[in-house]
């Protein structure tokens, strides 16, 4: 939010700087006809000056400068005000019986208040106008006090000249401390409106920002699911391609039992595809787009197939097992597909970019708090090819997201080990997608 003793008020728009120099040239037109009203109505000869037209002049020189009160509001006040006073002190009956002069001085400080960019300058110009128009009344006060010219018919509780002195001090303390706090109301809805318009364009910067974000992370998560879901698959395709091709000759039936492998593996894969296709294309992931019924899918990854996960996996020169440590309990689907995946990637990643031999998979509940699901094997590296570690990218974006931790690396005793854990109450944050 915007600090108050730092804003500046932006200056007035071309329309509002029309609009002044017709107000200012109204005023002066007004003013004229004032004067010319009150010495109709004076009962006494008045001296106009300079001609018989020097108290039109001085009266619409009073309110000319209201044509630039919002582009130089403090010089305006200064100009007005001296101008009141010379009015005053010389043209005296159109001074009291015209209303517009009254109301230039009115508007000239109300302007001032409402849109002086410099506030310190401001005040201690209506400090300056203040004290003269106070001072200028006060010595009105003393020359009607010397000359005894306030006389009445009394019978008041206070004589006429303190009951005069009261009313007029009064009238000029609204008058002039009036004008003051309306122009500071003006200035202060100006400054909440644009502070308004100010958070108004942040929120919509922010919204922006965060839609952005929004499409970069299911970027990321159609990215992690494309990735989990093909690549083991094609690896268990290849492993098994390879080992048909090497037995096709000497043990035929090997070679058939890799291809049904192979079979399984592509069906699977495809099964799986179609399901994360389903649900991007799909407004309603549980309604087939084309026809509007219940998609048929095939069940859900998750931490109870884990064990089929791990049958699949094993065989081709890989071993491997699978235990489980703890008392069961329901996991978060968020959190159950995601110890699904990790194992999942895990294990590609020992087919594909390992020379182990064999593998374990452990999945631990730890109380009513988390869940850790850890893969170790006994290989190292393979030379080539060099993985793309996208996979490992991947399972730390899955685990930060849930805000758990993850281990992966060598091994001290040899092979390698990829754990995580993942709290069963995972806070994800807002905007972020789900695993």
């Amino acid at each position: 939010m915007t600090n108050t003793t730092e804003w500046q008020r932006p200056g007035p728009t071309r329309r509002q700087l029309r609009q002044d120099v017709f107000l200012g040239v109204g005023m002066a037109l007004a003013a004229v006809i004032g004067t010319d009203l009150a010495r109709s109505t004076s009962g006494i000869p008045v001296d106009m000056g300079f001609g018989g037209v020097g108290a039109y002049v001085l009266s619409a020189a009073v309110a000319l400068p209201l044509c630039l009160r919002r582009r130089y509001p403090l010089s305006v006040l200064v100009v007005v005000s001296v101008l009141f006073f010379v009015n005053g002190e010389w043209n005296t009956f159109a001074f009291v019986g015209n209303l517009v002069t009254q109301a230039t001085q009115f508007m000239a400080i109300y302007a001032a208040v409402a849109w002086a960019r410099d506030r310190r300058r401001m005040k201690l110009t209506m400090v300056v106008v203040f004290v003269g128009m106070f001072g200028w009344l006060g010595w009105g006060f003393v020359k009607a006090l010397n000359n005894d010219s306030i006389k009445g018919p009394g019978g008041g509780m206070l004589s006429p000249y303190v009951s005069f002195v009261l009313l007029n001090f009064a009238l000029n303390v609204l008058y002039f401390f009036g004008a003051y706090f309306w122009g500071r109301t003006a200035w202060g809805v100006a400054r909440q409106r644009h502070e308004l318009e100010q958070q108004a364009e942040e929120l919509a910067t922010q919204q922006q920002a965060n839609a952005r974000r929004a499409v970069i992370d299911e970027r990321l998560r159609i990215s992690r699911e494309l990735h989990d879901v093909v690549a083991h698959h094609i690896s268990s395709i290849g492993v098994q391609a390879g080992g048909a091709r090497r037995v096709m000759d000497s043990d035929p039936e090997a070679a058939k039992n890799a291809l049904s492998v192979i079979e399984n593996s592509s069906r699977t894969a495809v099964n799986e595809m179609r399901q994360l296709l389903g649900m991007l294309r799909a407004a309603d992931p549980d309604l087939d787009d084309d026809l509007g019924v219940p998609a048929g899918k095939a069940p859900q990854a998750g931490a109870d197939r884990l064990p089929a996960l791990v049958s699949t996996a094993n065989g081709e020169g890989l071993s491997v097992g699978f235990h489980q440590i703890g008392q069961p309990v329901t996991l978060p689907e968020t959190v159950s597909v995601s110890v699904y995946r990790i194992a999942q990637e895990a294990l590609t990643n020992v087919r594909r970019h390992s020379t182990a031999r064999s593998a374990h998979v452990t999945l631990r509940y730890l109380a009513d708090t988390a869940v850790e699901v850890e893969v170790i094997d006994d290989g190292r590296p393979k030379h080539a090819p060099v993985g793309s570690r996208l996979g490992h990218v991947g399972i730390r974006e899955r685990v930060s997201l849930l805000g758990g931790e993850s281990e992966i690396g060598p091994r001290p005793v040899g092979g390698f080990r990829v754990r995580a854990r993942i709290p069963l109450n995972p806070t994800i944050p807002e905007g972020e997608p789900q695993a």
